[in-house]
């Protein structure tokens, strides 16, 4: 690589080719329009050359053209970090020293933030630590949507609500890309389980597709401008999403324009002539088994390498599919590594450690608060930390998102440097090494002896403080694996019910990228919600539960009573989730390998565009906390909203502005939320829908006017019969609150 790009990097600086005195060719000369550079490229390259640049040469690289200086593309994962290096042609760890980064907090806990801001923050940081470590493709972040909290992949995610999603991902993008590095925003489409990943076909309404699961895509692509893209492991209408014709082509290029590339997740290729012909630009991962372990076959092997050549000299498929896969290659090439102007970065600084506790600060949700918190640093009395996760080092595993951080602070270490010899620590339940696809056992005679000493202990303590939730082990927030039980895995419901019973001041402090069972949430004091924080995740926990942050994070998911209440479950129709196996799959799979595993399985998503609130909302089913709930240490009101006009008129807005007032005596953030209801209409429409939000600080016994503008686009829904979205003619409320299920302030309007 550096004997390739050092040259490139000082022809550009010069602007003189090597012979020193002749002008530097066209695509070389970075004044010149971005679109030329890449067709002088093109014709100058052999068929061969071409199609070299459509797959891996490693295991995050792809190669470059040595003959014209064109650099390599250099690959990482890192929605959350940039991962520790990985040797060149194994899925080993290389063993650097010099490549431990900032760990920054998972992607649910920046959408629990509500705050476009600390997105734009996020972007930044981890750009700057991707060019230090000399990546040009981040793969990341991941938008898809949570349907089911059994997902073991949704803390790579930013929750239920495609709002949500779509205005938190554009700022990380363009932060992000400003580095010169590409995102690679993950995984279209419908990745929305991990069960039978690499064989299911997601069965899902054109509506539901495009009201639901496609617009944070969109939006990353048309508002951020993402240079990348990942196409998912799973199957839509029979096609792998990889290569994918309606995704793809009809979608991804015809309607919303993206001139990036379109990138396999490892092992998400499964056929030459779709590859060639559905939109895919580069493969990465295929025969090497995917994620697992080497092959018999070589890189040259890919689908889109020889077997794409050799379709290509026999006139199989044209000649125009390598050309404009090259060009979209080429284009990501000139943005990133041929671009002599991006900044050189930087790595585990000050203001990244900054970002990363700023970020968590904000996202740590307040679920319940019964006066016990925040618990005074000056005060006196033994605390209890009880819980694995109160010390455990959760960057480690997960899949793909495992990181190498420089610095952590634990929730115990947060603890200890701000109550001091006040903090004394219990394990009391183990889950065992943190493992990818099988699980450590941990006997029943640990198990009851972790337990019997943290009640003894509780028992002695003026308050305790949980740490628990889940963890980056399989059958948990981890890649591959789905979760087994809505309830929290080993034992901790039991641990949690004994603490209460010996010592009620508990304070249950659970970090966990997804929604879980609580049977024990009416009795306990206080109880937060964190998702993975990384690097200074210890240091933002113990702030907000001593009240030297006050906690402004919102639910980016719902928190159902039980499995069955949410949409995917309440039938208990397998089909549902995890699917069906309905027969033989066509081809052989890789052998040993869990990406194909399943025997043609299916699931059908029968709810359609009833996830998360919109199911609670309309099938009345309520959740134990809402989408959108968070709670502060002080109160806000929503005064009386002043409305611009009640009528709608198309290419016109209804402007709301609401006063919120500070009613306690800490200043305080609080997220708006602005949703859309549609009284009556021709089409089944959920009670209400986000539309608007702002998150706003609002000082002790001060106001602050939030406004937001209703436009058409609003009251849209998308039209299966015209496919076309539409507003149709009627009343229309404007639902203004503190989370789905609060709502302070009706608005009616017609359109």
């Amino acid at each position: 690589m550096k004997k390739v790009l050092i040259p490139v990097l000082l022809l550009l600086a010069l602007g003189m080719s090597a012979r020193g005195q002749q002008p530097l060719p066209l695509y070389m000369r970075t004044d010149a329009p971005l679109e030329e550079r890449v067709e002088d490229a093109l014709q100058r390259l052999t068929l061969e050359e071409k199609v070299a640049l459509c797959h891996a040469q490693s295991k995050f690289t792809t190669p470059g053209v040595a003959r014209l200086g064109i650099p390599e593309l250099m690959m990482s994962d890192g929605p959350h970090g940039v991962r520790a290096e990985i040797e060149w042609n194994s899925w080993d760890y290389a063993g650097w020293t010099n490549d431990s980064i900032t760990a920054f907090p998972a992607l649910t806990a920046l959408a629990a933030t509500w705050n476009p801001e600390m997105s734009a923050r996020y972007g930044k940081a981890v750009g700057e630590e991707a060019r230090y470590r000399e990546k040009d493709v981040l793969l990341g972040p991941g938008v898809n949507i949570y349907r089911t909290p059994l997902n073991g992949r949704n803390f790579e995610y930013m929750g239920e609500d495609p709002c949500l999603a779509g205005e938190m991902v554009v700022p990380y993008i363009r932060e992000l890309q400003k580095n010169g590095v590409a995102a690679c925003v993950k995984h279209y489409a419908l990745n929305n389980q991990e069960q039978w990943r690499g064989s299911v076909d997601v069965v899902v309404s054109e509506r539901a597709l495009r009201e639901i699961y496609l617009p944070a895509f969109r939006k990353a692509v048309v508002e951020g401008g993402s240079w990348t893209i990942m196409g998912s492991y799973n199957r839509y209408l029979g096609q792998h999403c990889c290569h994918n014709e309606v995704l793809l082509n009809d979608i991804l290029r015809k309607e919303w324009g993206f001139d990036g590339c379109v990138i396999t997740d490892w092992g998400g290729a499964h056929d030459t002539r779709e590859a060639a012909l559905n939109g895919l630009d580069i493969e990465m991962g295929t025969y090497t088994n995917g994620l697992t372990s080497e092959s018999v076959f070589g890189y040259d092997q890919y689908y889109l390498a020889t077997p794409y050549l050799e379709m290509l000299r026999r006139g199989e498929v044209p000649m125009q599919t390598v050309d404009d896969k090259a060009r979209n290659i080429l284009r990501l090439i000139f943005r990133t590594s041929m671009n002599p102007g991006r900044p050189w970065g930087s790595l585990c600084t000050e203001e990244h450690y900054a970002a990363a506790k700023a970020i968590g600060d904000e996202s740590i949700v307040l679920l319940r608060n019964d006066g016990i918190l925040p618990l005074e640093t000056d005060g006196s009395g033994q605390i209890l930390v009880v819980g694995d996760n109160a010390t455990r080092r959760l960057t480690d595993n997960g899949g793909s998102s495992e990181l190498k951080p420089r610095r952590t602070i634990s929730p115990l270490e947060g603890l200890q440097a701000l109550y001091g010899d006040r903090i004394s620590y219990t394990r009391g339940y183990a889950c065992g090494r943190p493992l990818y696809e099988r699980v450590e056992e941990v006997s029943p005679e640990t198990v009851d002896s972790l337990r019997r000493e943290a009640v003894v202990r509780a028992r002695k303590a003026d308050v305790v403080i949980y740490i628990g939730g889940l963890n980056k082990n399989a059958y948990q927030d981890c890649e591959s694996t789905d979760r087994q039980s809505y309830d929290l895995p080993f034992h901790q419901n039991e641990l949690i019910e004994a603490l209460l019973e010996v010592n009620p001041r508990l304070i249950v402090m659970n970090i966990s990228g997804n929604a879980y069972a609580m049977p024990w949430a009416e009795r306990v004091p206080a109880i937060l919600h964190a998702s993975y924080l990384g690097s200074m995740g210890g240091a933002s926990i113990a702030d907000v539960i001593s009240g030297r942050v006050n906690p402004s994070g919102k639910l980016p998911y719902s928190i159902p009573y039980r499995l069955s209440d949410c949409a995917a479950h309440a039938s208990g129709d397998p089909a549902q989730y995890p699917g069906i196996e309905r027969g033989e799959q066509e081809g052989a799979p890789i052998p040993g390998s869990f990406l194909d595993s399943g025997s043609d399985p299916q699931v059908t998503y029968a709810e359609d565009i009833l996830v998360g609130y919109r199911w609670h909302d309309t099938k009345k089913i309520p959740a134990r906390y809402a989408f959108g709930h968070g709670l502060s240490y002080t109160t806000f009101d929503y005064g009386k909203p002043e409305v611009s006009s009640g009528r709608l008129n198309a290419g016109e807005g209804v402007h709301i502005r609401i006063p919120v007032t500070n009613t306690g005596t800490r200043d305080g953030m609080e997220v708006v939320q602005l949703y859309i209801g549609d009284d009556r209409c021709s089409v089944m429409r959920p009670l209400k829908e986000l539309k608007h939000f702002k998150k706003v600080l609002v000082r002790a016994g001060e106001s602050v006017d939030v406004e937001f503008t209703i436009t058409e686009q609003d009251l849209r829904f998308y039209d299966e019969t015209t496919r076309s979205w539409v507003a149709e003619a009627g009343t229309f409320k404007a639902y203004v609150g503190s989370s789905s299920s609060d709502i302070r302030r009706v608005v009616p309007f017609r359109y």
